[in-house]
């Protein structure tokens, strides 16, 4: 742990926590085979914490984003956002799983420790299913280069910054917000929970389509709708036209009768 705080200070806390984690592994290696009695730092407590709530994409941010980004990495953006699945997931996202209605996958995080992840279909939005049915189908792989070749992730998100640059989206300012943040593509998750949400979807609806449990829509949603105004805009409409509160929509100031 000392060597640890070491590190941390030349290379940072995420570096450092990530050579602990190494180290976690090959003494469980060891326990399994008997070379070791325990493997203390199990559940270690990390240094770095990686807090991106409350970061989500607006309107503007994505519109800026479209009119740089080239049709690769638009197409990639319009996956994440209408679908809340993860990077790796949608670049090794095969045509196979797309049957012109729904698109099936099985996520890849859930996949560690040789444990399949769940399976999660997703109906297409029509904006979703008219991007899907006007590609030519070059690869086996829906996202893909120009000459149909896969995105490896170093080189999406070499793409991806470039075109953030040039949309000039390297660092925003969110509403409520004193500091500029950085937004990255895992973010666009966080947004198609909020956008469903505000399109009034429960938290198991939402689930089902991203895979996440409830415990965390609910957590995301604490976060990420502090951010938003639809909720609560779709809240006062409801107010208004419900007829459960014409009683209150009908109050009004009265000039009182003088004596």
């Amino acid at each position: 742990m000392d060597w640890r705080e070491k590190l941390a200070r030349t290379s940072g806390e995420r570096e450092a926590d990530n050579r602990l984690s190494a180290i976690s592994a090959m003494l469980t290696w060891a326990v399994d085979r008997g070379h070791a009695n325990a493997n203390y730092l199990r559940g270690f407590k990390r240094l770095y914490h990686a807090d991106r709530s409350e970061i989500i994409w607006f309107p503007e941010h994505i519109a800026s984003f479209m009119k740089v980004a080239p049709i690769e990495l638009q197409r990639a953006l319009i996956l994440g956002l209408h679908t809340g699945q993860r990077e790796g997931d949608l670049l090794r996202l095969p045509w196979s799983a797309y049957d012109g209605v729904s698109i099936s996958l099985r996520q890849g995080k859930a996949r560690r420790g040789g444990r399949l992840g769940p399976l999660v279909k997703i109906p297409c939005t029509a904006a979703l299913r008219r991007m899907l049915d006007g590609m030519e189908r070059i690869s086996l792989l829906i996202l893909t280069t120009k000459t149909g070749q896969s995105l490896k992730k170093r080189y999406f998100n070499l793409l991806w910054n470039g075109a953030m640059k040039k949309a000039g989206l390297e660092t925003v300012l969110l509403p409520g917000s004193d500091q500029p943040v950085k937004l990255h593509f895992h973010d666009l998750r966080g947004t198609a929970v909020t956008q469903l949400s505000e399109a009034g979807c429960t938290t198991q609806q939402i689930a089902t389509i991203t895979g996440h449990s409830l415990k965390t829509v609910h957590f995301i949603l604490e976060r990420y709708l502090a951010r938003t105004r639809g909720l609560a805009e779709q809240a006062i409409f409801n107010f208004e036209n419900s007829s459960r509160t014409k009683f209150a929509n009908n109050c009004k100031p009265s000039p009182i009768l003088q004596q």
